[in-house]
């Protein structure tokens, strides 16, 4: 593409942007506000559908063991880094790991290593498992705060990125995640807090939007109804 070419492509991309300018207008208190009249579960997996992301709403545990372990079949990852997290705990990922022969690493072994040794760790992995502290139905979105044990990189560098959430996780509406982190008194502030909203997407490139050149191409949730715990 010649010089002239992409100069043309960003006017163009700014006359249509200037359509949709944001004027002021008088706001009602209570505008916006999504609420819990909807079955969470479904308003979540539709969502992160519309966001380019692939959901899956099942039953309980036993059934996010199966859907997961056709994402595994479908990607035959050799390792993975995982959160360690509760809900993690309760499905049994350790051992579903193990029997599937994927070399996997967490908090644990990172907090002890090399900073050199779990950089490559995590560079190599094919695949990052994670729960979320927030689950925003409204927009198909997981609230992450980051921290020992809920690194940011699980979500980030592998080029697929699993989460599992219990139905419990799930709030309707941005506003309702916010309240939830005014809640978090200062010593359990997060460092980093990130909205996921689809695998990753950028269209600073000729103005083309790709997916998965900052983060992970393929998104996967897994959105359990009544988890055994």
């Amino acid at each position: 593409m010649s010089r002239d070419e992409f100069l043309a492509n960003i006017r163009r991309a700014a006359q249509i942007g200037r359509a949709y300018r944001v004027h002021s207008a008088d706001i009602a208190e209570q505008v916006g506000y999504v609420g819990a009249e909807q079955d969470l579960c479904v308003a979540m997996a539709e969502e992160v559908n519309a966001v380019g992301g692939v959901a899956t709403v099942v039953a309980d545990t036993a059934a996010a063991l199966v859907r997961l372990d056709e994402i595994f079949t479908e990607y035959q990852p050799k390792s993975a880094i995982c959160w360690r997290h509760a809900l993690l705990d309760d499905l049994g990922l350790s051992r579903f790991l193990e029997e599937r022969e994927v070399a996997y690493s967490a908090y644990e072994s990172w907090s002890t290593e090399s900073t050199e040794t779990y950089r490559d760790t995590w560079l190599a992995a094919d695949i990052g498992i994670t729960s979320t502290d927030i689950a925003i139905a409204e927009t198909g979105s997981l609230l992450v705060a980051s921290g020992p044990g809920h690194e940011r990189v699980v979500s980030l560098l592998p080029p697929v990125h699993v989460a599992l959430v219990a139905r419990r996780q799930i709030v309707p509406d941005l506003i309702d995640a916010v309240s939830w982190l005014r809640e978090q008194d200062a010593d359990n502030l997060a460092s980093n807090v990130t909205l996921i909203s689809g695998p990753s997407k950028t269209g600073d490139i000729e103005l083309q939007l790709t997916t998965g050149v900052h983060g992970p191409g393929h998104w996967y949730v897994i959105v359990i109804r009544e988890p055994d715990v």
